[in-house]
């Protein structure tokens, strides 16, 4: 018999989806494409034959700050668009009464700051989920992204062109969009939906040419209609990467170089699927990690800066059972190196990351709105190095096996807003190591109106060893209201004490049976000060799932507002009852109870159109009847020095006071202290644009960290989760006083010479330090912290790009 929650989780599956049988009908725009074929010259200035006499997209109308108000007759917006053979061809006439205050900031590709700019969205298949949004800024700095409803993905990067001229009228936008950076059905004629947008940033105005009803679904289901593209073929799309790049490292007193070559190759399959390939990958000049002190029971998650990892992962992050970072990774066994050295031995090598040898990936979407996704990945194997002093021998230790990583994704949209996926991961291990395997099912669909969105996951983990097996199960399921100014939504998770699926995703925790619930207001207009705003009420319950154990409810509200003149603030105020923690004592079924707690914070943004703005945060904690208390602080100016150089600083500051924290685990005693802990951490974010194409930037970070455990107050825990004062012995080997310092220091020149290729010239700075030395206040610390021997890495990374197509006409 299945268990009940699968029971009331398939029960929903079933009601949500009737919900959704039909179209909505909406009034949609249309623009007719006239075929041209001779290309007109991407300058800017839009004085070529090819725009005269071509149908005009116009009558914009405002989505911010308004709902639907005409564009001014000052600042009217004209699109033409046209086609040929090879591309889709985009003029947009941007009027201006004002050129002088047009907002002209540079930035490289995909960074769109406070500058005026134009946008036009492509969905080839229609589908209302799924499209391109391509920008063109004022000073000409282009972006691409994918986008799934609100959500923009920058990693997605196509090679296409556009420019920008500017006159005493306003300024124009040209772009070309070749069809190799498109994926599109093989069918007569094309029917696809656009949406094309203008932010007029001195007047802090965005205007669309498809009305958007804010109030009602999501912004990709009001797209207008794009038809009169005919007879036009997918293109062989066929392009390389080749890279070379070389690097010279300093690191107390020796210095190393190093050469790498490889290469990423994309090809289209067919009209719908992409394979995506890299060969012998390079990731030296990724950003660095914000490494902290992690004092906590969980690994700290860093970011994805590789960019085979971030472009065009969308179908293969559905379920969020995709940590790419588990892709070259700590060695498996990494931790285990240190006890097993036998005696008179010396660990000569052992290598904190595993080699990625190839990955690949295949994505596509069907014209019936299946996608499918494929991804695999294959690490080396990796060997920790011994040297036995007395008998002069080395002896090896497989620590990262050889091993392969896959993804298989089917992702079925329907009705324009909806889609059911199945996606299954997979990890195999050579040898006597964990092998992990995790399936999952999703749905997301909205009703016939789009004013309810129904959402679910089941996903079934399996873990393998060497002589047994683990099974486990999660489960989330939610309803919300997404019509009106007051919404509202509810939600369960559930996960049994088995479930796993660390091998290639992340949970830090599992056993729990998790309710929440929310509602709020906003408005979708300007009302007195205020052009949006939104009021929150939200709480949750948690359950430990077995035993059936209550471990918390909170309750919380919070503000979010954007006034007429830009300027955003917030707060928000939270509840919580005592909590069993079952996760700090570090030993199964084990809990340490904290006592209820209230916080609250508040937050602002100043106007970035000014040259000089602000961002604060201020949060505090308090634990009620006891010392411990939690607080946060955060300050960053921003410094538009001119349109070409921008300075970001930010400066963070937590102090936590009385904590009772992990310590050890003896064998018959879990030992906690009081712990005080403060951080710093200081970074500064600098970049000057030549041009659009070439740019200096500056990237620094140094934190800081010290822990400081009170003398005499160490405790051990209860079965019933207090503490009891307990005569714990400190000596040098087991002081849990901890003092963290980081330094990092990247300076980088960009040149992108043509389309699609780069070079990259970096310089990169960093310093580490850890030591028990508690007592040191920031600025020794940062003193001590500068005797330490410091990494210096120069390396230059040239990046090409050859399209077949341009090779097959030039040959």
């Amino acid at each position: 018999m299945l268990p009940k929650h699968l029971l009331v989780f398939l029960f929903f599956i079933i009601t949500g989806s009737l919900f959704s049988q039909q179209k909505e009908l909406q009034q949609k725009k249309i623009y007719s494409a006239t075929r041209f074929e001779e290309k007109p010259v991407i300058d800017g200035v839009l004085n070529e034959d090819v725009w005269q006499d071509v149908p005009v997209a116009t009558d914009f109308v405002m989505i911010e700050p308004g709902d639907g108000e005409p564009s001014r007759n000052t600042h009217r917006t004209e699109v033409k668009i046209v086609y040929s053979d090879q591309a889709i061809y985009v003029a947009a006439y941007l009027y201006d009464s004002t050129p002088s205050k047009i907002r002209r900031d540079f930035a490289q590709r995909d960074n769109i700051p406070t500058a005026d700019h134009f946008f036009i969205d492509i969905n080839t298949y229609n589908d209302g989920e799924n499209q391109t949004r391509f920008y063109v800024t004022s000073a000409g700095t282009i972006a691409d992204a994918k986008m799934k409803r609100e959500d923009e993905d920058y990693a997605f990067n196509a090679v296409w062109d556009a420019k920008v001229s500017l006159d005493s009228k306003g300024w124009y936008v040209e772009m070309e969009i070749p069809y190799s950076a498109l994926r599109f059905p093989d069918e007569e004629e094309q029917l696809w939906s656009i949406q094309m947008g203008r932010n007029i940033t001195h007047l802090n105005e965005i205007y669309v040419w498809n009305y958007v009803d804010k109030s009602i679904g999501e912004f990709t289901h009001y797209n207008g209609l794009l038809k009169g593209i005919r007879d036009i073929d997918a293109p062989v799309r066929l392009s390389f990467y080749p890279y070379v790049s070389g690097e010279v490292n300093h690191f107390d007193s020796e210095t190393s170089t190093a050469f790498n070559a490889g290469m990423d190759i994309k090809y289209g399959i067919n009209d719908a699927f992409t394979l995506d390939a890299t060969l012998i990958p390079d990731f030296g000049q990724t950003a660095y990690d914000e490494v902290e002190l992690n004092l906590g029971p969980f690994e700290q998650v860093f970011g994805e800066n590789r960019a085979f990892f971030t472009e065009g992962t969308e179908l293969f992050t559905k379920g969020d059972l995709f940590y790419s970072r588990r892709i070259g990774d700590t060695p498996i066994g990494f931790n285990e190196v240190q006890d097993a050295r036998l005696e008179n031995e010396d660990i000569v090598e052992n290598p904190e990351t595993t080699n990625l040898l190839n990955a690949l990936k295949i994505s596509g979407r069907t014209t019936g709105g299946l996608g499918i996704g494929f991804f695999n990945a294959i690490t080396e194997r990796q060997k920790a190095r011994f040297y036995n002093r007395v008998t002069d021998e080395e002896r090896e230790l497989v620590t990262a096996p050889f091993a392969n990583y896959n993804i298989f994704v089917l992702d079925q949209q329907f009705d324009q807003k909806s889609s059911v996926s199945i996606i299954n991961t997979n990890v195999t291990r050579e040898g006597h190591f964990r092998d992990g395997n995790v399936t999952g099912f999703l749905f997301d669909v909205f009703n016939k109106n789009s004013s309810f969105n129904f959402s679910g996951e089941a996903k079934m983990s399996r873990v393998n060893y060497s002589e047994s097996n683990k099974t486990g199960f999660a489960s989330e399921f939610g309803v919300s209201r997404t019509k009106g100014k007051f919404r509202y939504g509810i939600s369960h998770e559930f996960a049994n004490e088995t479930y796993d699926i660390n091998d290639l995703g992340v949970n830090f925790f599992n056993n729990y049976n998790n309710f929440y619930w929310d509602t709020s207001y906003r408005i979708f207009e300007p009302k007195g000060i205020f052009n949006r705003y939104n009021i929150r009420l939200q709480g949750n319950h948690h359950r430990r799932y077995d035993p059936d154990i209550a471990v918390t409810t909170n309750i919380g509200s919070s503000f979010f507002g954007v006034t007429t003149t830009r300027f955003a603030f917030g707060g928000s105020v939270n509840y919580s009852t005592p909590f069993k923690d079952f996760f700090e004592p570090r030993k199964d079924n084990s809990f340490v109870q904290y006592p209820e707690n209230a916080s609250g914070g508040a937050w602002i943004s100043s106007d970035y159109r000014k040259r000089i703005a602000v961002d604060s945060r201020l949060n505090y904690n308090k634990y009620l009847g006891t010392a411990h208390n939690q607080l946060r602080f955060n300050f960053s100016p921003r410094f538009r020095v001119n349109n070409k150089l921008m300075l970001i600083y930010s400066f963070d500051f937590m102090e936590e006071n009385a904590r009772e924290s992990f310590v050890a685990l003896l064998p018959k005693n879990v030992i906690f202290g009081t712990r005080h802990r403060q951080s710093i951490e200081n970074s500064l974010q600098g970049s000057y644009n030549f041009n659009t194409r070439e740019a200096l930037r500056l990237s620094f970070r140094n934190f800081w960290s010290s822990a400081t455990f009170e003398n005499e107050s160490f405790t051990a825990l209860q079965d019933n989760g207090e503490l009891q004062p307990y005569n714990y012995e400190v000596d040098k080997e087991n002081d849990p006083d901890a003092n963290f310092n980081i330094w990092n220091l990247d300076l980088s020149y960009q040149w992108r010479f043509a389309p699609g290729s780069e070079m990259i010239l970096l310089y990169r700075n960093s310093i580490f330090k850890l030591d028990n030395q508690s007592e040191l206040v920031y600025l020794e610390s940062l003193e001590n912290l500068f005797n330490e021997p410091a990494r210096h890495n120069l390396s230059l990374r040239l990046v090409y790009y050859l399209d077949y197509n341009t090779i097959k006409n030039t040959i």
